[in-house]
């Protein structure tokens, strides 16, 4: 499942390479070929439809074309999630805080704080970054009520996304988690359990990301409480995993002075 070392691009905060097109381009014209006819922009004389969002049932709206775009949606529009008499769905287990991020990418090919590109740096940058340098976000994280926490916001949406089959929305939130400094040890524990709880284990994007950044960040960890309580209530493949990241990394080591000096440990 995961390689025997952490190249650069596996890393939490590393700058990615730019596409000769902007992300948010890149995605429209993606949505816009996925729609059977004209482009998205003529589509919003499609029916209305109505969003039953969250615990607190909030309400939102979507043109059905453009909600059509998730296989999610389009099956749940002829399923029994909707009730075709007043066009409602209603989804009480979403955060509506990150069902709004994600009909604003649908609508637009992004969501806030958006993804820059720098051209004069070659590099990607969230839009009113807090550290100057593109990185960091006053939206970083968001509560959710079925953890009872707080979570860092592009992972769960990283996972609404995959349970609607929206990859695009897939990557460029991950693209986004990697641009987040600042985060304490609690809520990138509480995010990683949640990832891996809401993601299948064949999908190592997002659970290789925290292990990364675990290891990048270990002696921080290491000193941490609330890591040595995590790993002792365990209950989650976070940990083996990490173990098993660890080691790999730890031969890779030992392969590489081995071959300047031959030794074992």
């Amino acid at each position: 499942m995961f390689k025997r070392s952490f190249h650069s691009r596996d890393r939490a905060g590393k700058a990615v390479k730019a596409s000769k097109r902007s992300f948010r381009e890149d995605v429209k014209l993606k949505m816009q070929q996925k729609m059977e006819s004209p482009p998205i922009g003529s589509t919003l004389t499609s029916p209305i439809i109505t969003l039953v969002v969250g615990r607190e049932a909030r309400l939102f709206a979507c043109h059905e074309d453009v909600l059509s775009l998730s296989p999610f949606f389009a099956a749940a529009l002829k399923g029994q999630f909707y009730e075709s008499t007043s066009k409602k769905v209603v989804l009480p287990d979403e955060e509506p805080e990150v069902f709004s991020s994600v009909l604003e990418y649908l609508y637009k090919g992004d969501y806030y704080p958006r993804l820059l590109h720098d051209k004069r740096r070659n590099t990607w940058q969230l839009e009113d970054a807090s550290d100057g340098f593109g990185r960091g976000s006053v939206e970083s994280t968001v509560y959710h009520n079925g953890v009872g926490g707080v979570l860092l916001k592009d992972s769960v949406i990283y996972c609404t996304a995959d349970k609607f089959g929206l990859d695009e929305l897939k990557r460029l939130a991950l693209r986004k988690q990697g641009l987040q400094i600042g985060i304490s040890v609690d809520v990138i524990l509480r995010t990683a359990r949640y990832a891996y709880e809401n993601t299948p284990d064949q999908d190592a994007k997002l659970r290789a990301h925290f292990l990364a950044l675990i290891i990048r960040s270990r002696k921080i960890f290491k000193r941490s409480g609330t890591m040595q309580n995590e790993m002792e209530i365990g209950g989650s493949k976070l940990f083996f995993d990490l173990f098993t990241a660890m080691s790999n990394h730890i031969d890779d080591i030992v392969d590489m002075t081995n071959n300047r000096s031959p030794k074992t440990i």
